[in-house]
């Protein structure tokens, strides 16, 4: 009881772990955005030997710590590095930095980091993500992980995966949203001057980055939606209000977000009603109707697909907090 009594009160130990060839953005994020959650996190970078690290770019970063750090840790991240510096195996030393990580701990990667976790076994009969680029060649080497292109991160157990390099500020993000509530995340996320939620996947950054030139966009339509998230919209409904055909909205809406108007709803529905369940005291058939689920099993039946819980077990994680 002493030990979990200390451990409830002292910041989450999060150990950065830098890689050769790491990329100075990917490194920082952790910092940045843990750095903002009010003294929830003490974030601590470290190498495999201690000793500098060099970066993608023209200079090497001196870090205060060695692998011993990662003994502590409660959650690490491993940040990302160019293709050209993917291992195709673990060296001993990244071998021996990983088995150092507790059995308990939050395990992170950021971008092409997945390749370090799939070579260490840990993403083995997992769900993960990576960069888009890599996606070929992660599927080849890793056949065994079950890997999900089109989204900016994936949180399966206490393994976490990002996407490209700014869904590293995503993840940790949600991390915080997780252990402490949205109110907390969304404040970090105003401080650091970034999007608390991004909707849709990598797919919108795939196929097609900025909208044909003089192409009406659905941004209009979305915001509309979001103020009517307790009505039954129907595919006519967004199209109509954006003055375009069903199947040019529907092309153009997944364009510019990455999923179908449909999925898109769905996500925007189980985010209200998370927020609803964490900050209100509401019957879950009430959240239901006023995020525009027909009925509260309808609701838990969205809640547990995306975050794997009911509804009721979601409010006492967040209760307990309070």
């Amino acid at each position: 009881m002493p030990d979990m009594q200390l451990r409830a009160r002292r910041p989450e130990r999060v150990v950065v772990l830098a890689l050769d060839g790491v990329y100075p953005f990917e490194l920082g994020i952790p910092s940045r955005i843990f750095g903002a959650a009010d003294g929830h996190y003490e974030v601590l970078t470290c190498t495999v030997d201690g000793r500098p690290v060099r970066t993608d770019s023209d200079f090497t970063i001196d870090v205060a710590h060695g692998p011993e750090i990662l003994d502590t840790a409660d959650t690490v991240i491993v940040t990302s590095m160019p293709p050209p510096y993917i291992p195709t195996e673990l060296s001993a030393e990244v071998a021996a930095a990983l088995a150092r990580i507790r059995p308990d701990a939050r395990i992170v990667s950021i971008c092409t980091a997945a390749f370090v976790l799939a070579a260490a076994g840990l993403l083995d009969g997992r769900r993960a993500t990576t960069h888009w680029q890599v996606v070929d060649l992660f599927r080849s080497r890793y056949p065994q992980v079950d890997l999900d292109p089109d989204v900016l991160f994936v949180s399966d157990g206490r393994m976490l995966t990002s996407a490209g390099a700014a869904s590293g500020v995503d993840i940790c993000l949600h991390i915080i949203r997780t252990d402490h509530g949205s109110e907390l995340a969304n404040a970090v996320a105003r401080r650091c001057v970034v999007p608390p939620f991004r909707d849709g996947g990598q797919a919108q950054y795939i196929e097609q980055p900025v909208p044909e030139s003089g192409a009406a966009s659905t941004a209009g339509t979305r915001l509309w939606a979001l103020e009517r998230l307790d009505e039954p919209l129907t595919l006519a409904d967004l199209a109509g209000h954006a003055r375009m055909s069903l199947r040019t909205f529907a092309r153009r809406f997944n364009d510019e977000v990455g999923l179908s108007p449909g999925r898109w709803l769905i996500q925007q529905r189980v985010a209200r009603a998370r927020h609803l369940l964490e900050a209100s005291d509401l019957p879950v058939d009430r959240i239901a109707a006023e995020v525009g689920f027909a009925t509260g099993a309808s609701l838990r039946q969205h809640l547990h697909a995306a975050i794997g819980v009911s509804p009721l077990a979601y409010r006492r994680t967040f209760q307990r907090a309070r």
